[in-house]
This record gives C-alpha cells, structure tokens and sequence, in this order.
C-alpha cells in the first residue's frame, strides 16, 4: 500500500492527488473484504439492513454513475437507472437481489470499473477537474467534487462494512 499523495504518472495535476487517495481507498476496502465468504457477504445485521454484498454493488453504482455525469455529461438512461437503481439507492431490496455472489464476484466488478474510472481521468487535463456546472436546484459543482464524493462514499460504507463484521463476530460467538 501508498501512504503519499502525490502526482501519479499518466494524471494530470491534481488529477493524480485525487488518483493517489482513490487507490488508497480502494486498497484499504480490498483488504476489509478479501476474507468474506459468500454467507459473510450476504449476512443481514437486522431487518431492513444492508448486506457487505449491496453496499459493494452501491459503491461500484456510484462510481458507474459518476462516470457518466463526469465523462459523458448526461444523467443516466432508463436502461442503466434500471440497472444500477437497486444498488444505488441500497435498502431491503438491496441485500435480497444482491446475494449467492463469492467475494472475487464484487472484486472483479470494483476492479473493472475502476479500471474504467481511470482511463478516463488518464485522458483528462487538470481543468476539466474544476470545470463547474449548477444543478437543477441551483447548487454549484465541479467535477473535482464529484470525484470526491465517489471517494468519500466509498469510505463511509467501508465503515459500516467493517461494522457489520464485527455484527458477525459478536453474533457467531
């Protein structure tokens, strides 16, 4: 693992700072979750709760639609809202449609996006990260933020993942 921040090669400018600390993130994650089994994925905490499997297809959701807002500067087609809606939005559907998968199942799938995520910050300048847009209820943003919030949610759900195994500890014993 990368404890720096820093300029990546193939990134420009800042791109490669936001780079540096989505791998670390992702590093960190891997490691939570390489150890689970398909029951641990699928482990429900208590009724209406979200399985270690849902909220890794909502991170990899997230990513995907940030993707499409950041790159292709459209909001997501009904074919792909139908697609991705389960796992981005998490709750009881969730953790029962997204079950029966071994863990290399969302690694793979967190590895492919994220493979996508960076080809396409590979092809782009450090200008394009601060180009800003306003939201339909008037709030600003930039793409730099957007990018951000991929990395800040990730991390808010590796948080309750670790919590749900320690659940899991506490429920075996």
């Amino acid at each position: 693992m990368d404890f720096t921040i820093r300029q990546r090669n193939g990134f420009d400018g800042k791109i490669g700072e936001l780079v540096s600390m989505m791998t670390y993130s992702r590093d960190v994650l891997l490691e939570d979750i390489k150890d689970l089994s398909q029951s641990d994925l699928d482990f429900i905490a208590y009724e209406g709760s979200n399985s270690i499997g849902s909220l890794l297809m909502h991170i990899t959701s997230v990513e995907f639609v940030h993707q499409v807002i950041t790159h292709e500067n459209r909001d997501l087609t009904d074919r792909e809202m139908a697609q991705w809606k389960t796992a981005l939005f998490l709750g009881p559907e969730a953790s029962k449609e997204v079950s029966g998968n071994p863990v290399d199942y969302y690694i793979n799938l967190l590895a492919e996006m994220r493979e996508k995520t960076l080809s396409i910050l590979s092809s782009k300048n450090e200008e394009w990260l601060f180009e800003e847009d306003i939201w339909g209820n008037g709030v600003s943003n930039n793409k730099y933020w957007l990018w951000y919030h991929v990395m800040e949610d990730e991390i808010n759900h590796r948080g309750q993942i670790r919590v749900i195994k320690r659940m899991m500890v506490n429920k075996n014993q």
